[in-house]
Formats: C-alpha cells, structure tokens, sequence
C-alpha cells in the first residue's frame, strides 16, 4: 500500500485508537462491565476499524485514479474490480 507520510500516520492512529478501544471492551466484558457501555465501546471500535479501511481504499483509489498504469503494475496489482470489491467488503 502506496501512501504518504501523513495519510498513513492517520491511518495509524485510527488503528492504534480502536485497539485501545477494543482493549476496553475486552476489560469491560470481563469484569462485568454495563451492556450499555460496552456496546457503546464496541460500536465505537467498529466505526474506526470502518474508517481505517475505508481511508487504506480511498487511498488505494486515488492512485489508480492517478495513474492507472503504474497502479496496476504496482506490488498490489489492484485493478479498479478489486478496488471496488474492496470497497464493498467494508460497505
């Protein structure tokens, strides 16, 4: 995956903040936690896990977007079929 520096500290970060979340609702469920609570954390998970692959397909996008050849060449190899069925795991 082909990405700058920025996008990818981004995307870091919402990994790295949804298994701190995770960690959470692990804990909660073990000591018992309140089912409203630990929904909420897990919901929460769910949502920067969402946001993470949606920002690795959108940057993915972009690059085949900007130059196909070269995007199709890449290690990868992602055509616009696989950017658009992974699009749609996520979905």
């Amino acid at each position: 995956m082909a990405t700058d520096a920025e996008t990818q500290r981004k995307i870091l970060n919402r990994l790295k903040r949804a298994r701190g979340q995770l960690d959470a609702v692990i804990t909660a469920v073990e000591t018992g936690g309140r089912c409203r609570d630990v929904v909420t954390q897990l919901a929460a998970v769910s949502s920067a896990l969402d946001r993470a692959g949606f920002a690795i397909v959108s940057t993915a996008l972009k690059d085949c977007i900007a130059d196909p050849e070269q995007a199709a060449t890449d290690e990868d190899g992602l055509t616009t079929d696989e950017l658009e069925k992974l699009f749609l795991m996520l979905a």
